[in-house]
């Protein structure tokens, strides 16, 4: 190979699983903070701060779904 090509990076899922958890974390706080928010918000704004957080939960669920297969996988 010359210096132009690049080889492509090992995959290391070695730390998925944290990645992961990390992800939930920080999204429960996100829905945390945007209930804070709710109080202050118009109806309308109530209204997408409650359809984010509902996605926000779906991804949760999907993150969930993720440390247990990377668990099994290990």
């Amino acid at each position: 190979m010359n210096e132009k090509q690049q080889s492509p990076k090992p995959d290391d899922r070695s730390d998925n699983v944290e990645k992961l958890q990390n992800m939930v974390q920080n999204t429960i706080e996100n829905i945390e903070e945007a209930h804070e928010t709710m109080q202050f918000a118009s109806g309308e704004e109530k209204q997408k701060i409650i359809d984010k957080n509902k996605r926000r939960e779906e991804a949760i669920e999907g993150f969930r779904s993720e440390i247990k297969d990377e668990a099994q996988d290990h």
